[in-house]
């Protein structure tokens, strides 16, 4: 299960040094794509399949369907972990997110997000407020 929050610096080439804890549950192959609220989501290869079984699920005739599936699988990239322990993020994904080499890494159960530092804080402050509030109604 991946949790936590690691705060990191991209090289220029943009690879990233998946934290020691993270990367020991992740594999060596991982798939990343266009996450939620401005992030880049990371799965291992087995979390992706099931992703992507749910997304084939899904019914072609409902337009808000087409729209995820293009949306979110032409964002898909495979990465290998090398033998530091990096990923190499597209530059193209960074930008397009508006992450800069300045990055938190944030374990969510299933999966790890990437986003920018700044846009993460951001995040942070606006939502933790009604962290309570959201967790109420929830069924946990």
């Amino acid at each position: 299960m991946f949790f936590g929050s690691y705060y990191h610096t991209l090289d220029e080439k943009g690879r990233l040094v998946i934290p020691k804890k993270l990367r020991t549950l992740a594999g060596s192959k991982l798939y990343i794509l266009r996450g939620y609220d401005g992030s880049l989501s990371v799965y291992k290869e087995d979390t992706f399949l099931k992703l992507t079984e749910a997304l084939e699920n899904l019914s072609y005739s409902q337009r808000d369907a087409r729209d995820v599936q293009r949306i979110a699988l032409s964002s898909v990239v495979e990465l290998e972990v090398d033998s530091q322990g990096r990923i190499q993020i597209p530059l193209k994904l960074l930008s397009d997110h508006n992450i800069s080499r300045q990055v938190v890494v944030v374990g969510v159960i299933n999966h790890f997000e990437i986003w920018d530092e700044v846009i993460w804080e951001k995040y942070l402050l606006d939502n933790a407020k009604d962290f309570e509030n959201k967790a109420e109604k929830l069924p946990l």
